[in-house]
């Protein structure tokens, strides 16, 4: 499938991966490296995410980039076939996005 990032997501890994840059002399590359995984991931297996609720109780799925300890979330758009990533948001924060 095609995987597409909404302007919201886009900001935030752009901002994510600006801070890990930054922050993380030992390791800049880890979370763009773990982003790509993860979109490839859910672009060849869109179920394997986790459902995740969303406050208007639509249903998505999220992804979790194991050593940055960011989601990334998604909805999968059938007739499309396109991975709409909607936010890549931090697990730390205790909290999901308002989506």
């Amino acid at each position: 499938m095609k995987v597409a990032l909404s302007p919201r997501a886009r900001r935030e890994a752009n901002r994510c991966d600006a801070w890990w840059r930054a922050n993380r002399q030992d390791s800049p590359d880890l979370f763009e490296q773990e982003l790509l995984r993860a979109l490839s991931q859910v672009a060849t297996a869109p179920r394997s995410g986790t459902p995740y609720s969303t406050t208007g109780g639509r249903q998505c799925r999220r992804v979790l980039m194991p050593r940055t300890q960011n989601y990334v979330y998604y909805r999968v758009v059938e007739p499309a076939e396109v991975v709409r990533v909607l936010s890549v948001w931090s697990a730390v924060r205790g909290r999901g996005p308002t989506l």
